[in-house]
């Protein structure tokens, strides 16, 4: 028995001696694998599957970017996405840009998010390939209802890491009404900005504060208006105009302008306004008829500076002279799209001799979205198509976002949230008569861009996912209570090509833009970041 106990023990000291010796030599890699496992947590498919920032395919650096310098866009700073939305014209197409993945085969997502966090974040624009641009700071949320903005970040392309950031105001201190506002790049590389009536010049490189000018308000009280809609003319000067939200509505953001129209508050008239790009200098000022709460767009047409106006029950458009240095409205062009029960026009989009514009731009519980196109020469010459029907009765139709136009390729582009669809459409360019090419079901609040050569067009396009899904869409846009995902489809047939995962809601009436190297970024005010994604053909499996 004795010698049975000692050997037992012998073996007790041995076992724990060798667990010791295999703890000392393991120790590191087990702690390693363990805080690796731990920064894992929370990942979603698409992050674990890059596991890391994503460059993209540098190899496109150069070729995106001597793409883009060859593309007309005077006033704008010579890249793949200078402008708020792709180019002078807010077209909403990339050529230049690259889709990675394959058109053909299976396709693997990758995702990875900012290292640095960006409350409230909207809009993102970069100038050269490393560089990015990032407003922020204007989009209230549920966790932030008055967030401290707008603020201009400049931040490294690939990791999101955060150079420089310069705030230009605060709600809870200065009392004003901060709605969306746009981000877009002069030619010199420097960036004007306007926010409620106030307009600053920042330096591209710095983020200095250059210049600051405050700006006629119009008809409505300087707390109502936001002069969110900045354009840059051919000539280069800024074409100005603002939303107003209506007396007496106290909400924060874009959206307060929604909610207190459908209370039966109504806002008053918008106002154009010049400024000089350099000195914001007030050159000139010109009231319109009606509250425009869209964008304008500006194109040259039969030799001068023209601003198409999405109003709240027409459309028209003024005349910028740089000689002259004045505005005024072409009172032989209006037209009056809306037909009863539909909400405002959106901005509008060029193609070719056709102007169109996006119907129920702040909603109708009572008439379906539409899409027009009006002739530029001959505003008599009106044509109206009703991608998804008549609207059925429960259903609540809401498309914010211009609708999106592929001249080139004789496509238009509709997406009406509240019904949850988008419809490729093809339009005649001589009589602009539309059928639908494709539908697809797809829930977005967002602008639709299109990226690649004419004969690859890529479209991009978001789609909501409601945390609960009998929920009215109207109540959970309003309170984020949804997951949102990217979605790669064919511009012409509308086919899937790839899908990210979901992530948190993308900044209502926001955009996916792309970047260098076949990437896209999905800003996200309530997630407080951007996802930088990828596409690239999916790898066999050993």
């Amino acid at each position: 028995m004795p010698l049975k106990r000692t050997l037992k023990w012998l073996g007790l000291l041995l076992l724990v001696a060798l667990g010791l010796i295999i703890y000392k030599l393991f120790a590191p890699a087990i702690g390693l694998f363990t805080a690796g496992q731990i920064n894992k947590i929370g990942l979603s498919p698409n992050e674990l599957a890059a596991n890391g920032p994503l460059p993209g395919e540098v190899s496109l650096y150069q070729q995106e970017l001597a793409c883009s310098q060859q593309l007309p866009t005077p006033g704008y700073y010579p890249t793949l996405n200078g402008a708020e939305i792709a180019d002078a014209q807010r077209s909403g197409v990339f050529p230049c840009a690259r889709f990675t993945g394959s058109h053909e085969g299976n396709n693997q997502v990758y995702a990875w998010q900012s290292v640095d966090s960006y409350p409230g974040i909207s809009y993102i624009n970069n100038r050269k390939p490393g560089e990015l641009y990032i407003v922020g700071g204007e989009y209230p949320t549920l966790k932030d209802l008055v967030p401290a903005g707008p603020y201009i970040a400049k931040a490294d392309a690939t990791t999101g890491k955060e150079i420089w950031r310069t705030y230009v105001d605060n709600p809870n201190a200065s009392g004003r009404w901060i709605g969306n506002a746009n981000l877009n790049i002069l030619e010199n590389g420097n960036i004007p900005f306007s926010w409620s009536n106030q307009i600053v010049l920042l330096d591209g490189d710095s983020g200095e504060i250059l210049k600051h000018n405050t700006l006629p308000s119009g008809p409505a009280a300087a707390e109502d208006v936001n002069f969110k809609h900045l354009t840059i003319a051919p000539d280069g000067t800024l074409i100005l105009k603002d939303q107003t939200r209506p007396a007496g509505c106290q909400g924060q953001g874009t959206m307060a302008i929604l909610k207190c129209v459908d209370q039966g508050l109504m806002p008053k008239s918008s106002v154009v306004v010049a400024v000089d790009p350099d000195s914001l200098e007030i050159l000139d000022q010109l009231a319109l008829p009606e509250p425009a709460v869209s964008p304008h767009n500006i194109v040259e047409f039969e030799g001068r500076i023209t601003i198409y106006i999405g109003m709240a029950t027409r459309v028209g458009r003024a005349f910028w002279d740089p000689a002259s240095k004045k505005l005024s409205l072409d009172e032989s062009w209006q037209a009056f799209p809306m037909q009863e029960g539909q909400g405002a026009a959106t901005a509008p989009t060029i193609v070719g001799d056709w102007v169109g514009f996006q119907l129920n731009g702040i909603g109708s519980s009572v008439k379906a979205s539409s899409v027009v196109l009006i002739n530029q020469h001959d505003a008599s010459k009106m044509v109206t198509h009703f991608p998804f029907g008549e609207l059925e009765e429960g259903q609540w139709s809401w498309a914010p976002p211009k609708m999106g136009g592929d001249a080139e390729n004789h496509m238009v582009y509709s997406a009406d949230v509240g019904i949850g669809k988008v419809a490729g459409i093809k339009f005649d360019p001589q009589t602009g008569a539309m059928q639908n090419a494709f539908i697809v079901n797809n829930s977005t609040s967002t602008f639709q861009p299109v990226i690649g050569p004419k004969d690859q067009r890529v479209l991009l396009l978001t789609h909501m996912k409601l945390n609960a899904p009998n929920e009215p869409i109207k109540m959970a846009v309003f309170t984020s209570n949804y997951t949102e995902q990217l979605k790669w489809h064919d511009a012409a047939t509308g086919e899937v090509l790839a899908e990210s995962d979901f992530f948190a809601p993308l900044t209502i009436n926001s955009l996916t833009p792309p970047g260098f190297g076949g990437r896209v970024y999905f800003p996200s005010a309530v997630g407080e970041y951007f996802k930088v994604l990828q596409v690239l053909p999916k790898r066999s499996e050993p």
